[in-house]
């Protein structure tokens, strides 16, 4: 098994790197330092962090405010606390008046696992799809989240980068080069397409190989950029196979599996899906990312069986 890095550290690494380059970046933190892993960058630069303490609205108004002055602003804390207490901020100051604000959604998901649905981020998709001009990405794996986010530091404008709190390790080969709005096609099928987002790309990789030992043949498409979405490539890919199955670490409202059922919906497009996720009027459960992940029918497991009953009706 290749080696997993944890996201938060991607961040961290590519954030100094940043800097090394020229670019001006200013992190904010909600008293976040331990959940962001941004000692080393503080090490390396103690006079360009900013933290407001546990004060959420302030952070995401304290990077408008550095934007405005040119800098490059990053607030780092956990996405349920960004999403959920910083809403007005992040959909006023940051969205509707165009500042140059990333926005890093970190332990995103049921990431907190026991802690419950206070620490739950199973929304924060279908929130920031509403705001129609920020940028929306759910990288994978590290390298993709290495791309990821040195393209957020040179966009000019609002992103949100969703960061799963799961070591993760490789998926991409060393040629891969992220292209906003591309679709990710990790292994091609004509039976089923299973369509993940973030962490929740590696169960559908699991479950692909699985399914191919029943000769059952999964795409895999890691849908990591949300806004912007190249609907189109993404809707010939789906017609590649006689079945769609999303799955996200989300409620299934609002997230991919709503932004797949759009595309298909809009082109008239009658191949069958099913939507897994955290349900509709569901919370995460309080327990262990397998658990959690095992109880709402998400895992590699879940995943097989959904697909042998739309597939075989098993």
């Amino acid at each position: 098994m290749s080696h997993s890095e944890h996201l938060a550290s991607v961040m961290v690494e590519q954030l100094i790197k940043a800097v090394d380059n020229g670019i001006d970046v200013v992190p904010v933190l909600a008293d976040s330092t331990s959940t962001a892993k941004i000692g080393p960058f503080i090490a390396r630069f103690p006079d360009r962090i900013v933290n407001v303490g546990i004060a959420e609205q302030a952070m995401v108004g304290t990077a408008v405010g550095l934007s405005i002055g040119g800098k490059v602003a990053v607030t780092c804390n956990a996405a349920p606390f960004l999403i959920s207490r910083a809403n007005e901020q992040v959909k006023i100051d940051v969205c509707y008046n165009n500042c140059n604000v990333k926005l890093f959604g970190l332990n995103a998901g049921a990431s907190y696992g026991p802690l419950a649905s206070t620490h739950h981020s199973i929304d924060d998709i279908a929130v920031l799809r509403g705001f129609g001009n920020i940028q929306i990405f759910a990288p994978s794996s590290p390298e993709e989240c290495r791309q990821i986010i040195d393209y957020a530091l040179s966009y000019v404008g609002p992103v949100y980068i969703r960061l799963d709190g799961k070591a993760l390790p490789a998926l991409h080969d060393a040629d891969y080069r992220f292209v906003p709005g591309q679709i990710d096609v990790l292994r091609h099928g004509g039976d089923v397409a299973l369509v993940a987002m973030g962490s929740t790309v590696h169960e559908a990789v699991d479950a692909a190989q699985q399914l191919d030992e029943q000769g059952i043949s999964a795409a895999v498409i890691n849908l990591s950029s949300i806004r912007p979405c190249d609907t189109h490539q993404l809707l010939a890919l789906l017609r590649e196979s006689k079945q769609v199955i999303t799955l996200e670490e989300h409620n299934i409202n609002g997230g991919i599996g709503s932004l797949v059922a759009e595309v298909l919906a809009e082109a008239g497009c009658a191949i069958a899906l099913v939507r897994l996720g955290i349900g509709d009027g569901e919370y995460a459960i309080a327990a262990d990312r397998a658990s959690m992940r095992a109880h709402h029918g998400f895992d590699a497991a879940g995943v097989v069986r959904t697909a042998l009953r739309v597939c075989r009706g098993v």
